[in-house]
């Protein structure tokens, strides 16, 4: 049964090998699945696994598929499983090791692999009908044929010619070699050219050709045929003799504009790209999974895998990139129920979960008819980030923003402006191209012809800008009541910045995207064309959101930056109790087993970062008085620094938050070493964050100088003897709201382990997880000392007060997760009833209960709790803080003895239980009771 899974990230430094022995430590803290990144072979030396270059093997890298057997071999042993993230958007291309996205290169729209990446083979470009883009040069097309950095070979493996520019392969047309084996002279190799050029009108080419590079192998296997092909690729070198030739430089020109691909500059891609990307990363191809064909083809290994019994479930990466998320997901529902009575004997009755990667806009449901079990659980990291925010702090933390850097509070301003910016850049080419395919929509119609595409890019542009969620999933039938009325918030706030005139262009693109059932057009090239126009419309707005949201206003928008997440809704403080029982309830209902999760590969913030982050708008006006305080011992290091420009206010506010929310439990202020290590990370973390924000800097054009500005400030602050003073009054600082943000910690431990759903762990967050984005949130783990410390016994006392070393986190993970394992179906099965609070404190805690038959389980955990702790180092408030705050208990425990998970055992009285009783040894607590029911009950 799959009670708790933990990720972990693979790769050629960390293989499936690696994680075999740790498989007893994992069964012990009571995880029952591993969670797997991706396991398809990924481009060499990848730290991820989701750039894929061959779905039909298991990565070499990780040990290849006898090292998964391995590693299942030692789950099994543990009664343990195996969930594998699965990427079906896309592939990496460009390189050199994709052989599918090579053959296409190659051979163009004949290419059986043609069909398989989403490529606009007729593009409105003349330059590029029936020829790909690939803007994979470093600079202009051709300044790099002049600089001779596109070369000429000849593989005599195989018989074949390329060009190559760095590490990126372009295979030659095999029709196009004729004109290189004329430049031999050699008779056997010129009775080849006629043959070569052939092969364009051949019906059977593909297997023509490789007979013919076979003989043209063989041919050349004789020394002085092979020097002549080398001498005839002489021809092609544009600087042959380090002197520039005109003549090489034009036949090497002539020679790659008679291929199915045009070589241009990586810049390009924003507004040429004739071709789906993963967002706007030119190295990663978008597939089109709806053709069975690729279904069949990318999906076999993995099927493969699940069939043998060494994979029991799927995590979908980017689910909003697929053309139709709906029948895709049912279609591997439906795949998957027939191979589990495949699999191994003891497999055949377990259900084989699925979960996509979904982020969910504010009040946006999963679409139960997915038929999935739920997403990977960044609502849940939502739900939490909100729950520990104290709303008082809203208007302190908002007021010091803009005054301290005269930016908008208002996120979904900044929002917006991010929209617009990445539609008009980074996205421009695929915006273009879906306003191209509307403009032929309106020349179907006699009643919409004159539209013009001036007029569809206004509305189309300001209708994108001003769209609520990631996408919706219109097909055939029309929306959903959901996607309806996403689509009309749109509509509604494209007027508010479109010229009146062109409202009623909103009307149209209302009907073309949706709006109208597909069922109702006869069917012919206008039906194609509008179910062609959906699925772009809805595969452009989940990477506009994304660029929008996560890579560029989440890093210029910082009221405070625990609301700063992936997944996250910034433009919200904070929930109250009600709606965070609701959302529990909710999910029970619905998708009781969807993952839960705080930590992921992807999160800005570790876990623990963002829960002491949390403490700030409960300290909010001391916070302010901090920064001010801090501004002004550095005033002179910032003069210094061009003249104060750098960093901006807005970039300094967010460091300082930084700091404090990952400053290590145990860094001294004066430790050289130790300083220099962190001060590394923390540039990691600025580096991305002054980039992604594009404002001063910008990962397609660095300002070094700005950039390098940033960082002097930030090693000077770190390291230079002349602001010790600030530097320990930040540690002073970060320690002293460090309590406060452990208790949070420990709550959300206590939640994601207890509430409606699977818990989900992340590498290394079984101990305090004060990372940042990445690279930070993918460094090794310690494992050895987690072994070790779950190896030790110790009393909560003791876990109290050594609780810097992060042991007292573990130890609830093992007690939680242990009792999970021991009460199963009360965990998984069990209801959710939310559970009074009353009394001095009552806001400040989550109470709730689960039961299944006879059973019964309490939690109860504390929030914004600062104000308890006062100036206490350790985070457990002391039990006369909480004063007569208690919890009203359900009717079957009102005289029930309540077994403490983290307390001894507890009496309730008056039918409620005292918090300062329950939480008199532990920051939270859980309490198991299991009715007799043969037992005649007290009324």
């Amino acid at each position: 049964m799959l009670r708790a899974t933990l990720r972990l990230q693979f790769h050629q430094g960390f293989t499936l090998d690696d994680a075999v022995p740790l498989v007893p430590y994992f069964a012990r803290l009571g995880i029952s699945h591993i969670y797997a990144s991706p396991l398809l072979k990924a481009r060499p030396g990848s730290l991820h696994g989701y750039d894929v270059v061959d779905p039909t093997r298991v990565n070499p890298e990780l040990g290849g598929e006898a090292a998964l057997e391995r590693l299942v071999a030692a789950l099994r042993k543990h009664k343990m499983g195996l969930i594998a993230d699965f990427v079906s958007n896309h592939m990496a291309v460009g390189g050199d090791a994709n052989p599918w996205w090579l053959d296409v290169l190659e051979w163009g729209i004949s290419s059986p692999y043609a069909r398989f990446f989403d490529i606009q083979w007729n593009s409105h470009d003349p330059l590029l009908k029936g020829q790909l883009l690939v803007p994979f040069l470093r600079t202009d097309y051709g300044e790099v044929l002049a600089a001779n950095e596109i070369g000429v070979h000849f593989d005599a493996d195989h018989g074949s010619f390329y060009a190559n520019h760095y590490d990126h392969r372009f295979p030659l047309y095999p029709p196009s070699y004729g004109e290189i084996l004329r430049n031999t002279g050699v008779d056997d190799l010129l009775a080849l050219v006629r043959p070569f050029e052939a092969l364009e009108r051949s019906p059977n080419y593909w297997q023509a050709a490789q007979e013919l590079r076979m003989e043209l192998a063989h041919i050349a296997r004789a020394p002085a045929i092979h020097l002549a092909i080398q001498h005839a690729l002489s021809r092609y070198e544009v600087k042959p003799d380090g002197e520039f030739s005109q003549e090489n430089f034009n036949r090497l020109h002539n020679l790659l504009e008679a291929q199915h691909y045009r070589l241009a500059s990586w810049r390009t891609a924003a507004d040429d790209i004739n071709w789906r990307r993963f967002f706007d990363i030119n190295e990663l191809g978008g597939l089109r999974v709806e053709k069975a064909e690729v279904f069949e083809a990318t999906h076999a290994k993995m099927f493969e895998l699940i069939e043998r019994g060494l994979v029991d479930g799927l995590r979908i990466d980017h689910i909003d990139g697929l053309a139709n998320p709906r029948a895709y997901c049912r279609k591997l529902r439906r795949r998957l129920n027939s191979l589990q009575a495949k699999r191994p004997a003891p497999l055949t009755g377990e259900h084989l979960p699925i979960y996509v990667e979904k982020i969910l806009g504010d009040g946006e449901q999963l679409p139960t008819d997915w038929l999935t079990d739920g997403t990977t659980g960044y609502e849940f990291m939502n739900e939490m980030s909100l729950l520990q925010q104290d709303p008082v702090g809203e208007i302190q933390l908002s007021d010091l923003w803009t005054s301290v850097t005269g930016r908008t509070a208002n996120f979904m301003e900044e929002v917006r402006e991010a929209r617009a910016l990445v539609l008009s850049s980074s996205l421009a080419g695929d915006f273009e191209s879906l306003a191209q395919e509307l403009l032929l929509v309106a020349r179907t119609d006699i009643n919409t012809r004159d539209i013009t595409l001036g007029a569809i890019r206004r509305a189309l542009f300001e209708l994108i800008v001003h769209f609520p969620v990631y996408r919706t999933y219109a097909g055939v039938n029309g929306r959903s009541v959901q996607d309806r009325q996403i689509f009309e918030q749109a509509v509604n706030g494209a007027k508010t910045t479109l010229a009146e005139s062109d409202w009623p262009l909103l009307n149209y693109l209302d009907l073309w995207l949706g709006g109208q059932r597909l069922c109702e057009l006869g069917p012919g090239a206008n039906r194609k064309q509008r179910r062609k126009v959906i699925a772009r419309f809805q595969q452009l707005t989940s990477p506009a959101a994304a660029k929008a949201v996560e890579d560029t206003a989440c890093y210029r928008s910082a009221v405070t930056l625990a609301r700063n997440d992936v997944g996250f809704d910034p433009q919200h403080f904070s929930t109250s109790l009600k709606d965070f029982h609701h959302r529990c309830s909710e999910r029970a209902a619905h998708f009781p087993d969807n993952l839960l999760t705080t930590a992921t590969h992807d999160h800005k913030r570790g876990e623990d970062t963002r829960a002491r982050l949390g403490v700030l708008s409960e300290r909010a006006v001391w916070f302010s008085e901090k920064v001010q305080q801090w501004q002004q011992q550095v005033g002179d290091l910032r003069r210094e620094l061009d003249d104060g420009l750098a960093p901006s206010p807005a970039d300094e506010l967010m460091l300082y938050q930084t700091l404090l929310g990952s400053w290590p439990l145990r860094l001294e202020a004066d430790d050289a070493e130790a300083m220099q290590t962190y001060l590394e990370r923390v540039w990691h973390w600025q580096e991305k964050a002054l980039r992604e924000a594009k404002l001063r800097t910008h990962w397609s054009a660095p300002n070094t100088a700005y950039e390098n500005l940033c960082r002097e400030f930030l090693t000077r602050l770190l390291t230079d003897e002349r602001y010790r003073a600030v530097r320990r009054d930040i540690a002073a600082a970060a320690l002293a709201i460090a309590p406060a943000g452990a208790v949070n910690s420990l709550s959300q431990c206590l939640l994601r382990t207890t509430l409606p759903g699977v818990p989900d762990l992340y590498q290394g967050a079984d101990f305090w997880d004060f990372s940042l984005v990445d690279p930070d949130n993918r460094s090794p783990v310690d494992f050895a000392a987690r072994v070790a410390a779950l190896s030790t016994h110790s009393n909560l006392k003791e876990l109290i007060n050594q609780w810097r070393d992060g042991r007292i986190k573990q130890h609830l993970l093992g007690a939680v997760l242990n009792l999970r394992e021991a009460h199963a179906d009360l965990f998984c099965l069990g209801n959710y009833e939310a559970l009074e609070v009353e009394g001095e404190h009552a806001g400040r805690v989550i109470a709730f209960c689960r039961r299944h038959g006879e059973e019964y389980l309490i939690g109860i955990a504390p929030r914004l709790v600062a104000g308890l702790l006062g100036q206490q180092d350790t985070p457990l408030p002391d039990p006369g803080q909480w004063q007569d705050t208690r919890i009203l208990l359900p009717e079957p425990l009102r005289q029930a003895t309540l077994s403490g998970v983290f307390s001894g055992a507890l009496k309730p009285r008056q039918g409620a239980l005292a918090v300062a009783e329950a939480l008199a040894e532990f920051p939270v607590n859980l309490l198991y009771f299991k009715r007799d029911p043969a037992r005649p009950q007290h009324t």
